[in-house]
């Protein structure tokens, strides 16, 4: 059984998606069709716009979804037996079992951009990883802490990343460096992704998400929050949300993945290297490609 995975903020690169474009018709729609709906000419961004800009989360986020999308369709032919997404990821697994249709994917990976991008600018925050350390010694840490900080990104064994504010997170990286860990790194991210600080974009994104139409999947897609396989469509939705502010479980969804019988993971989008990296350091003997 097979897994297409889909990487979030982090797996953008200078000129991505520009080698679709000239190469594939069914690409080369996807991107003239994300400049319609966006109303801006996100494909050149993409195409020729410099590191800075595409780290811009109002850019990076529509950029990797419709990057993946294009990917998708031009270069698979096959279904997957389950899918997930690393954070923004989600959004990009959704289309592909048929959740959520390109059009109403991309207005709300947009929407979650800005309302994420407003909402780091409201409130000043940063993450850090961590490496080295179990991840309960991390999470209690953490709660230790009279700051706004917590655990985010359950990365793979080793890995974890940490999100809250500034004070919370530098707080946090010294008393886990006294614990152990073999580094604590401070990322050069927007803001606090994935922490109690994204409260009011997880309520923007909340309604945009309740009235959108999402389908009945073709197969599961292993949610973030929960790391286990979903296809109650209201659950799905209920989980998206829940997103902005819960912790991305990615080490548990790939053990979940592997216990429930998937044997190979397929990377769409993106460099192509972030998540099949991630995968094998939870078991070396998976198998791994990207499209």
């Amino acid at each position: 059984m097979t897994a297409f995975v889909f990487p979030g903020q982090g797996a953008q690169f200078e000129g991505m998606g520009l080698d679709l474009f000239e190469s594939y018709t069914a690409a080369k729609e996807v991107f003239q069709k994300a400049d319609d709906v966006l109303g801006f000419e996100l494909s050149r961004i993409m195409f020729y716009g410099s590191a800075d800009e595409l780290r811009q989360t109002k850019v990076t986020q529509p950029a990797l979804f419709v990057h993946a999308i294009a990917t998708l369709l031009a270069k698979s032919q096959n279904f997957p037996d389950a899918v997930a997404g690393h954070s923004l990821g989600e959004f990009s697994a959704l289309v592909a079992n048929k959740t959520l249709s390109f059009e109403d994917g991309l207005k709300l990976v947009f929407a979650r951009a800005m309302a994420m991008q407003a909402a780091c600018e409201a409130v000043p925050g940063t993450m850090a990883a961590i490496l080295g350390l179990e991840n309960d010694v991390v999470e209690d840490v953490c709660a230790s802490i009279d700051e706004v900080v917590v655990a985010a990104n359950f990365n793979c064994p080793g890995q974890l990343v940490i999100s809250g504010s500034i004070q919370g997170v530098t707080k946090a990286m010294a008393k886990l460096t006294e614990a152990g860990a073999k580094r604590a790194i401070q990322l050069e991210v927007g803001g606090a992704f994935h922490s109690p600080l994204m409260e009011p974009a997880r309520e923007q994104l909340a309604h945009a998400i309740m009235n959108t139409t999402f389908n009945a999947p073709t197969c599961p897609v292993y949610q973030n929050v929960t790391a286990l396989p979903v296809t109650d469509p209201e659950m799905i939705k209920l989980n998206l949300v829940s997103q902005l502010t819960g912790a991305v479980r990615w080490t548990q969804t790939i053990e979940n993945m592997l216990a429930n019988g998937i044997t190979s993971f397929v990377e769409v989008g993106g460099s192509g290297k972030v998540l099949s990296g991630l995968i094998k350091k939870v078991d070396r003997s998976i198998e791994t490609s990207t499209l």
